[in-house]
């Protein structure tokens, strides 16, 4: 089983090695492998769900694929973004339901409603300014968290290494202005099924 998720890894380095690195991690789960916490078994195996549902997505309805963001850690599925029914969104979550190994599925789905600029700027907004209060506290590995906003509400998903992270997680994102909720769904390590030794 070792070997398998080994040779699984090196196909996936070899494939994705001419697109460079980016922010969304080596395995596209937003955190980088050389600070996740997770064992890199767990890292793979949750980087194949996320894949796994992204093609169930694009077979479902192509627009699930560019509407919706899904992220997998340690085997749990958070979804967000945008779909244009309730129907749309209990079938992403069947969908997401059926990928194996899932231990949970989130939906913070929206339904979607007329394009309105001057939300969808400040949603930016606070976005960017809690990724740069992450990125300057030294008590928090920024690398580790993802961050969605909409209609005001900050969605954080991540590892932290102790309550003590995950409480200036917290803190950084109550302090953002115009920020009417925060939703978060940040492990600590000791969560974790398996963890790099």
């Amino acid at each position: 089983m070792k070997i398998r998720k080994i040779i699984i890894l090196f196909s996936f380095l070899l494939i994705t090695g001419c697109v460079g690195y980016s922010s969304t991690g080596v395995l596209g789960t937003g955190v980088s492998i050389a600070l996740d916490p997770r064992s890199l078994g767990t890292q793979i195996d949750d980087s194949l769900m996320q894949q796994n549902l992204r093609t169930k997505l694009l077979s479902a309805d192509k627009s699930f694929f560019i509407s919706v963001k899904a992220k997998v850690l340690d085997g749990r599925i958070f979804l967000t973004g945008k779909v244009n029914s309730v129907e749309d969104k209990l079938k992403i979550t069947k969908l997401a339901w059926e990928i194996k190994g899932a231990r949970s599925v989130n939906n913070d789905l929206q339904i979607k409603e007329k394009f309105d600029f001057k939300r969808s700027a400040k949603d930016l907004l606070i976005t960017s300014q809690l990724r740069a209060a992450l990125i300057a506290n030294k008590k928090i590995k920024a690398v580790n968290y993802n961050i969605d906003t909409y209609k005001k509400k900050i969605y954080v998903y991540g590892i932290a290494q102790d309550q003590t992270e995950r409480d200036e997680v917290m803190r950084e994102a109550k302090q953002i202005l115009d920020v009417k909720d925060v939703i978060t769904s940040i492990f600590l390590v000791d969560d974790l099924r398996v963890v790099k030794k």
